[in-house]
């Protein structure tokens, strides 16, 4: 029974994981308020490595979809054909993850220690509430400059490279929801801010799966990595639908009832902290 209530956990944690990774607002946010409610049955270090772990299963979703568009080979007349827009566009993702490998890498414990409370989250779920607010009303009346993937330069992937890595220090800000802000204020269209947020989250979440693993190692009985492949199947059956709903809902919306959305998360995430340190007083 108690092995029953832990895969049903860990089915909500994929389903939070699917939703909360492709919507502009914040997985972090997210999971700190369901881990209050609903903890795994593991040891620390596992929860760790499968709250992260889990996200290569909403990385499949994006690879499913839109397989054509990131694998850069192709057949014609059973010859290999090297499609090199797609190698171009990758060679912009690269440039994108720069900052993050810079700065990101070498400091995460640090940033991990110092900012992974329930105030910087909340704080960034308000403050990049707002700024999606402010950029979508400023963008109302403005035509956006770039409208496919292969407009964007290289000097436009590193300043979306600076917005995740402002996501990568701050938790709470949310990588997708940093980057689709950083390109839209920048002129992207949204549906292209969007796509090449999903694109660039392909090698930083394998990145950062893996390093989870070099750091914490996988010697974990049998029934956890139960627990990791159905979270990681969850996420990517949510994933496919949420991506195909964002996708299909950005052609004739614009952002800002994720910002709404957030600043409520924020201020609900200040509360509940608030009350329960009051409370444990």
């Amino acid at each position: 029974m108690a092995v029953i209530i832990e895969f049903f956990k860990v089915i909500i944690l994929g389903i939070v994981e699917g939703i909360t990774e492709w919507l502009p607002i914040s997985s972090t946010g997210h999971m700190i308020l369901v881990d209050e409610f609903l903890r795994l049955s593991v040891n620390e270090d596992f929860k760790n490595l499968f709250l992260v772990v889990i996200q290569l299963g909403a990385i499949l979703a994006v690879v499913v979809l839109f397989w054509n568009k990131l694998w850069p080979f192709g057949y014609d007349e059973h010859k290999i054909v090297i499609k090199k827009n797609i190698f171009d566009m990758w060679f912009h993702v690269i440039v994108s993850c720069i900052p993050a490998i810079i700065i990101g890498l070498p400091f995460d414990d640090f940033f991990e220690k110092y900012l992974y409370n329930y105030v910087v989250v909340a704080l960034a779920l308000i403050v990049f509430g707002v700024a999606f607010i402010i950029i979508e009303n400023k963008n109302k009346d403005m035509r956006p400059k770039i409208n496919s993937i292969s407009q964007i330069s290289y000097k436009t992937a590193f300043i979306i490279g600076l917005f995740q890595l402002i996501a990568a220090v701050f938790p709470g800000t949310s990588r997708s929801g940093a980057t689709i802000l950083g390109a839209l204020l920048i002129g992207v269209s949204r549906t292209v801010a969007a796509e090449y947020t999903f694109f660039l989250a392909v090698p930083v979440m394998a990145g950062a799966s893996l390093l989870k693993v070099v750091k914490y190692g996988f010697n974990y009985s049998l029934i956890e990595v139960c627990y990791l492949l159905v979270g990681m199947a969850v996420a990517f059956l949510v994933s496919v639908f949420v991506i195909k709903f964002l996708m299909s809902y950005i052609k004739k919306h614009d952002f800002k009832v994720f910002g709404w959305y957030r600043i409520a998360l924020g201020l609900l995430v200040l509360v509940y902290f608030a009350a329960k340190t009051i409370i444990s007083k």
